[in-house]
């Protein structure tokens, strides 16, 4: 296996960012990237669905970023800075979180890169907020910066503010509230269609009902199911040039053990579809 993980074998690289300051409610996504990894080692090389095994494509794993104080701005600048240094050196980054204000540096990159870039943003909350408990990088800010850099479509929404409500209904926001997504069938085709050509994936994991991801941080009952979800993103990865993406806000903790495991099933299956979809070319078949 060490012979597709290496550095100049790789087209994937996986960074890891463990930043946990802004966090609001249980503590502790700092762990997720560790927890990640090693929950890694349970999961099957072979993909069941792809009929392959997605390691053999090149993935390399990098150190974690080290992270100092609780100024999150010096983060998300150390996270942009290297992840503009990988884009590059043609490295693909897939990013493991930390708390979602990760993304905010990786999009700026990856924009800086992809002039015609959009997000998909598949999350619980709408992240809305201008600023939240006095920081414009809060967790619950996320896509407030992201609107200013680019434009994204949010996917599982089931929880906002008023100022949120107020935002998203004077700027008509491409957003994919739970209730729609349970009414409208076609929810997927519309959600596709809103998003440009050129896309950045952000998966918030809490975006999953708490009965398969219970290890999040702010947990939101009523969420995205294993099979729509997977779903969704095989159709993402198929008919959109993926660039970049991220899974963040798992937060490990004892008794929640089989959340690390979907977290890292699901890490695994995405970059499967991302592999895939690269070798098809941009449109091809996903599997």
């Amino acid at each position: 296996m060490d012979a597709f993980c290496g550095w100049e074998e790789s087209r994937i690289t996986i960074l890891q960012a463990p930043l946990d300051v802004t966090t609001s409610y249980v503590q502790g996504t700092n762990l997720g990237p560790k927890a990640l990894i090693e929950a890694s080692r349970q999961v099957e090389y072979y993909d069941e669905e792809l009929k392959s095994e997605t390691y053999r494509r090149g993935i390399a794993t990098l150190p974690p970023l080290k992270f100092k104080g609780d100024d999150p701005e010096p983060a998300v600048q150390l996270i942009e800075k290297t992840t503009a240094d990988l884009l590059a050196a043609d490295k693909r980054v897939a990013m493991i979180g930390g708390e979602h204000t990760v993304t905010v540096g990786a999009v700026r990159a990856y924009r800086a890169a992809f002039h015609d870039l959009s997000v998909l943003h598949l999350d619980a909350h709408a992240d809305l907020r201008e600023l939240y408990e006095g920081s414009p990088l809060s967790h619950a800010c996320v896509m407030a910066r992201v609107r200013e850099v680019c434009p994204y479509v949010s996917v599982g929404i089931r929880a906002w503010s008023q100022e949120e409500a107020n935002t998203m209904e004077r700027e008509g926001l491409s957003i994919f509230d739970i209730h729609t997504m349970r009414r409208d069938e076609s929810w997927m085709d519309k959600a596709i269609e809103r998003l440009g050509g050129t896309v950045y994936v952000t998966f918030d994991l809490d975006g999953l009902d708490p009965s398969i991801m219970p290890a999040v941080g702010t947990p939101e009952p009523g969420g995205m199911q294993w099979v729509e979800t997977i779903r969704f993103l095989r159709r993402v990865f198929r008919e959109r040039n993926v660039v970049g993406m991220d899974l963040v806000e798992l937060c490990p903790r004892p008794g929640a053990e089989y959340g690390e495991l979907t977290a890292a099933r699901l890490f695994y299956r995405m970059i499967g579809y991302w592999t895939a979809s690269e070798n098809a070319g941009t449109g091809g078949s996903v599997g």
